[in-house]
């Protein structure tokens, strides 16, 4: 079984041209502390692993498909908004985010744990290219607008 960390790259919502235009706007905020700490995957790494899976994974085994750098939302989200040009995000209290955005996205915000891909790498030889988010969010934010997802 494969769990992969959350998606970015062609196709994909992170960059889309509405998440961009929310991240432009200051519509996603920070909530609570911003420590929820989130592991990311690009689009070509979730398909390489997938691949790898197929060909050396272990039958009932479990693999982490993330990049090598989980990070706190108060970090990532800052770095995205800065790499698109855009204002540092708003903070909202963690009571204000429930009223707002839900009981699920204050825990995505401020509980969550990140993944580990040592698993996968030590099984599956498999080495995500973009070990990085920080790296794999500046390749896919320089991609064509026309490349990028609407959705």
């Amino acid at each position: 079984m494969l769990r992969y960390g959350f998606f970015y790259g062609p196709g994909t919502g992170t960059l889309s041209p509405a998440m961009i235009d929310q991240l432009r706007h200051r519509r996603v905020p920070v909530i609570g502390d911003g420590g929820g700490t989130w592991s990311f995957i690009h689009t070509e790494d979730a398909a390489s692993a997938t691949l790898a899976a197929l060909e050396r994974g272990r039958t009932g085994s479990i693999y982490n498909i993330v990049d090598d750098h989980p990070a706190p939302v108060k970090d990532w989200l800052p770095a995205l908004a800065e790499l698109l040009g855009a204002k540092p995000p708003r903070h909202i209290p963690a009571w204000l985010g429930r009223l707002l955005a839900g009981e699920h996205m204050v825990a995505m915000m401020t509980e969550v744990r990140g993944a580990s891909n040592g698993k996968a790498k030590r099984e599956l030889g498999w080495l995500p290219a973009h070990a990085s988010w920080r790296d794999g969010f500046a390749d896919a934010a320089r991609q064509p607008t026309s490349q990028r997802s609407a959705a």
